[in-house]
């Protein structure tokens, strides 16, 4: 498919034909979604998917996790009319800051940070301020879970977490429209 065409008949998840296969081998799994952000139409339909099942949720802010997650990020926030938080890999903000550890697929042990200024309680005209976290793909999920943590630890309350591919615990990356309300099944005894 030609990554600037728009079929005639656009069914639910059209978009995600334009992801491109892995071309670098079996260590990498991910499906490639840079076409489908340049794709207008596409991406507005993505979006307007990812928010469906929040359409009842009252959304104060859009949290968004390095980098991929920034870019589909910054258009669900732009949509909404919210404003966007960027959880960052340790070390790129240079303000004070929050970080947590987690592992990724391949169990090395990383960690993200976010700024302390903006879930602070009470800078908001709201009592508990209300999140959406987006990113591109969730593969262990070991990033979404840090971010959790990140955005509860400052007193903030996740109303859920949305992506467009998630991997399978085999490794198999499947383009979908993932999104979790209140994201519990992320949430560790921890």
């Amino acid at each position: 498919m030609d990554a600037l065409a728009v079929p005639t008949d656009r069914g639910k998840g059209w978009y995600l034909s334009l992801m491109a296969p892995n071309t670098k081998g079996p260590t990498f799994a991910w499906l490639d979604s840079s076409r489908l952000y340049c794709n207008t139409q596409a991406l507005s339909d993505c979006v307007k998917d990812l928010l469906y099942p929040f359409q009842k949720e009252a959304i104060d802010l859009v949290v968004c996790i390095d980098a991929m997650g920034f870019i589909l990020g910054s258009a669900v926030a732009t949509t909404l009319g919210k404003g966007f938080l960027a959880i960052c890999k340790a070390g790129h903000l240079r303000i004070q800051t929050q970080s947590q550890e987690y592992s990724d697929y391949s169990d090395r042990e990383k960690m993200v940070e976010v700024r302390l200024d903006v879930l602070r309680p009470g800078d908001w005209s709201v009592s508990v301020l209300q999140v959406l976290i987006v990113d591109q793909w969730i593969e262990t999920g070991g990033t979404m879970k840090a971010a959790i943590k990140l955005v509860e630890r400052q007193g903030a309350t996740v109303v859920g977490v949305a992506a467009v591919a998630i991997e399978n615990s085999e490794g198999v990356t499947s383009p979908m429209i993932a999104t979790v309300s209140t994201g519990s099944w992320l949430r560790s005894p921890t």
